[in-house]
């Protein structure tokens, strides 16, 4: 039986626009999740419980379950604009409470219908789930992991023979460790380990014997202050069988197949990082004078703005695409995912940095007395996205492995026509995610930039028929010279030592570039005629600027012989739509997200 939800509302936005309005106006101090008091809970490096409480009322955990199992979640684009939303707020709040979907995934992707409708409906009732994966020594290393789970030989029951696990060994900087009450852990099932040597089991914490476990204590953090990022310490405890997911021996497999919806996801983090941080820029710019002139009139400030503006769109394109790719190419989402949560962090640190630029010594203020004191808590609180669930060194080393598919699939042209066309459509439905069509190994490469020519093609028919900008169908071909003669290199790289080269790691980075250039572009292409009410969104896509502005600067600073940096002409119109969106009371998105009524204004709540 599917839960019902209060966060119901139309399409995949529905739910997060109707969380948005349940939660109130964040600039109002006295709601639960305001912006003051996760400033204040930061300041005082407090876990915060109350926000979390009212996340749980709300029924937001229920979006952590699929509907499949009881839940409400039912697209994982609408799980993306969630998420996007709590972050906006506060990212140690998305953090801390949405690690409960993180942390009970390997049970969607691989556990026993049983096993995922249990434990839905735990969750429902409030349960906190963790993801024990990493430990002290060993970091992103998990095939050097050393806790270890072993078939009791008798339990403590006094049985013979018992099926049951004795779990020891030491779990760390584990988010929610302290505070979950069941932890999926990755542990050693075979003294031998290797990629077959380790299972997942759903340990709940409250069946253990006191002293069979024990806490690790949170270190101080720089970032998310107030998160529960500590540790577990496994002493023997008994775990019974019923707690495998997935089969003994497939722990590694059920893992990194998990990881590809946990990265995918991950860019929620960030473009709600991006949210706030353009957010309060544009604020301070308009508010604060130089010259006798609003600093946003400046065409400096215009061009940080602007070039921020098409990188926060151009990261909440790839993100939406990617998030449709679960559903509608899983089996391509071994390169797509990495590619996505390498690009997606990277490019919004990048922003942020550029943003404190803007803001000068207004982005170094602290507490919640300060107008703009949480410029520096989210500049903070970003730098540890591009860390969860895989690195920036480990998400581009699996693009790396990918190097002979990608250029076997973007040589022979290899595209799923149907699956492409549902990711990049925000107009379609959206198939079943099936995630026995995970698959550890993209064999046909990744369609987004496999289908690039043929984007370019349509591009330029568009541009001759006067339907599109000529210099936005020249950009494109660039983007199509670059991805040729990048495919080329990676098709020419062989290693000449254990370990990827740094040259293997920029060919990498190129190509995380390529992705987010093309699903902007597939996107644009699929959405640039669909029906929308008049207004700055609309203006978005009728005209491409966001596009030819976004992937200008981007391929400028991969490859600055290739492409021009945007004109300042460019610039100011990408300004120009940005401050009608906020004045039309719209998020800065390439969706229709309207904002809350700011209740100090005297709107209604």
């Amino acid at each position: 039986m599917t839960m019902h939800s209060p966060l119901e509302g139309p399409g995949p936005l529905g739910p997060a626009i109707a969380l948005d309005r349940l939660l109130g106006d964040p600039e109002d101090p006295d709601r639960t999740f305001s912006y003051a008091r996760s400033v204040a809970l930061d300041d005082a490096e407090t876990f915060p419980l109350e926000i979390c409480r009212e996340l749980d009322v709300l029924g937001l955990p229920r979006y952590y379950v699929p509907a499949e199992y009881g839940g409400a979640l039912r697209g994982y684009d609408e799980a993306l604009h969630l998420m996007r939303a709590v972050a906006r707020r506060d990212l140690t709040v998305a953090i801390a409470h949405g690690k409960t979907f993180l942390g009970a995934v390997c049970v969607w992707v691989v556990g026993d219908p049983g096993q995922a409708r249990l434990l839905g409906e735990r969750i429902a009732d409030g349960a906190v789930v963790s993801w024990a994966l990493t430990e002290r020594d060993h970091g992103s290393d998990l095939l050097a992991g050393e806790v270890v789970a072993e078939r009791a030989t008798d339990g403590e029951n006094g049985a013979s023979g018992s099926e049951d696990y004795r779990l020891s060994g030491e779990k760390w900087l584990i988010n929610n460790a302290t505070r979950g009450h069941l932890l999926c852990v990755l542990a050693r099932t075979s003294s031998e380990g290797g990629a077959r040597g380790f299972s997942v089991l759903l340990v709940d914490k409250r069946a253990l014997p006191y002293n069979r476990y024990r806490p690790l204590p949170a270190p101080p953090l720089h970032g998310i202050r107030g998160a529960d990022i500590s540790g577990i310490a496994f002493e023997g405890a008994e775990v019974p069988a019923s707690a495998l997911v997935g089969r003994e021996g497939d722990g590694i497999e059920t893992v990194l197949r998990s990881l590809q919806v946990t990265r995918t996801l991950c860019s929620s983090l960030s473009l709600g990082a991006a949210d706030q941080a353009l957010d309060m820029a544009v604020q301070y710019t308009g508010e604060r004078h130089n010259y006798g002139r609003p600093l946003i009139d400046l065409p400096q400030t215009r061009r940080l703005i602007a070039d921020s503006y098409a990188e926060l769109l151009l990261a909440e394109a790839t993100a939406l695409v990617a998030a449709r790719s679960l559903h509608a190419l899983p089996g391509e989402l071994g390169v797509l995912s990495a590619a996505t949560k390498f690009f997606v962090p990277t490019l919004v640190d990048r922003l942020i940095r550029r943003l404190a630029k803007v803001m000068g010594s207004r982005s170094l203020l602290a507490g919640e007395t300060q107008a703009y004191g949480r410029f520096q808590k989210v500049r903070r609180d970003h730098r540890i996205v591009g860390i969860f669930d895989g690195s920036t060194v480990v998400n581009l080393q699996a693009v790396i492995t990918h190097f002979p598919a990608l250029a076997r699939g973007y040589r022979r042209g290899r595209v799923d026509t149907a699956g492409l066309a549902a990711a990049a459509d925000l107009r379609g439905e959206l198939p079943t995610f099936d995630p026995e069509r995970l698959e550890l190994l993209s064999r046909s490469g990744c369609s987004l930039v496999q289908a690039l020519p043929g984007a370019v093609g349509d591009l330029r028919a568009l541009a001759h028929k006067g339907e599109a900008p000529r210099s936005l169908a020249d950009m494109a071909a660039n983007w199509q010279l670059f991805a040729e003669n990048l495919t080329e290199c990676m098709a020419q790289y062989r290693p000449a030592a254990p370990g990827a080269s740094g040259e293997a790691f920029a060919l990498a980075e190129q190509y995380a570039g390529c992705v987010a250039a093309s699903a902007a572009l597939q996107l644009w292409l699929r959405g640039r005629e669909a029906d929308r009410p008049e207004g700055a969104s609309t203006a978005l896509w009728e005209s491409g600027l966001w596009l030819e502005a976004g992937l200008s600067a981007l391929l400028h600073r991969l490859s600055p012989r290739l492409q021009d940096p945007c004109q300042q002409d460019v610039s100011d119109q990408l300004v120009s739509v940005l401050l009608a969106q906020t004045d039309e009371g719209l998020l800065p998105s390439l969706l229709p997200y309207t904002r809350l009524p700011n209740t100090r204004e005297g709107e209604a709540r």
